[in-house]
C-alpha cells in the first residue's frame, strides 16, 4: 500500500505542476505591456527600475494581442542612458542597451511619468479597434508603442504625454489572406481617449 501511495502522490504532483505550468505560460503568453514591464525590473539595475522610457511589440501574428515587446528604461551609467528588455510569450529572452542616437535630442530619452500610465496595452487596443472606421473590415493585426509624444504635437505644451501609438493592418478585400496598412490610433496611456486618428481603409482595395 505505500507503495501505491507513493505512486498515487507522484502522479497528483505531476498533474499539479503540469496545471501550474500551463497556467503560467498562458497568463505569460497574453501578459500585457505594464505586466511585462514590472517583470523588467528584475532583469535591470536598481537605478532603471519603473524608469519606463518606452514599450514597443513586434507586428502580432495570427491574432490581435503582441507577443514579442520590447521595454525601455532610462538608464543614467549606459552612455546612450537606455537599457531594453526583450520578452517573447511573456519570457525574458534578451537585455542590452540598444542605441538611441536620436532620442537624447529629442527628450525620448526622459522616463515617462509612472503616475500617468494608467491605460495599458490590452485596453489600448480594445479602444483602437472600437473605431467607426474599423467596424466593417477584418483587422488581422496590430502593433503598439507607448511613448512621449513631443511638445506641441496635439496642440499640447510641457514634456508631452504618453501615447499608445496602435498601427493596423487589415485584410484585402480580393485577396484576404494578404494584409494591407491602414494607419494609426493613438490613444492616451492617461486617461484612454483617442487623441488621433490616422486610418486609410481604402488600402484594402
Amino acid at each position: 500500500m505505500k507503495i501505491s501511495g507513493a505512486v498515487l502522490d507522484q502522479k497528483v504532483c505531476l498533474t499539479v505542476f503540469a496545471s501550474f505550468g500551463l497556467a503560467l505560460a498562458a497568463h505569460g503568453a497574453e501578459a500585457t505591456a505594464f505586466e511585462l514591464a514590472k517583470d523588467g525590473n528584475r532583469y535591470v539595475g536598481e537605478q532603471s527600475k519603473d524608469k519606463i522610457v518606452q514599450i514597443r511589440s513586434e507586428k502580432s501574428v495570427g491574432s490581435l494581442t503582441p507577443n514579442v515587446w520590447y521595454v525601455v528604461f532610462y538608464d543614467p551609467t549606459a552612455t546612450l542612458k537606455a537599457v531594453e528588455v526583450k520578452f517573447g510569450a511573456g519570457k525574458m529572452l534578451d537585455v542590452k542597451r540598444p542605441i538611441r542616437l536620436l532620442e537624447p535630442v529629442t527628450g525620448g530619452d526622459v522616463p515617462l511619468d509612472k503616475a500617468k500610465l494608467k491605460v495599458d496595452s490590452d485596453q489600448a487596443i480594445k479602444t483602437a479597434l472600437k473605431e467607426p472606421l474599423l467596424q466593417n473590415i477584418k483587422v488581422k493585426a496590430l502593433q503598439l508603442k507607448l511613448e512621449r509624444v513631443g511638445e506641441g504635437v496635439l496642440g499640447q505644451s510641457g514634456p508631452g504625454e504618453p501615447v499608445w501609438k496602435t498601427k493596423l493592418w487589415a485584410a484585402r478585400l480580393r485577396d484576404a489572406t494578404r494584409d494591407a496598412d491602414i494607419g494609426e490610433v493613438w490613444v492616451s496611456a492617461s486617461d484612454g481617449k483617442v487623441l488621433k486618428s490616422d486610418l486609410h481603409i481604402n488600402r484594402v482595395d
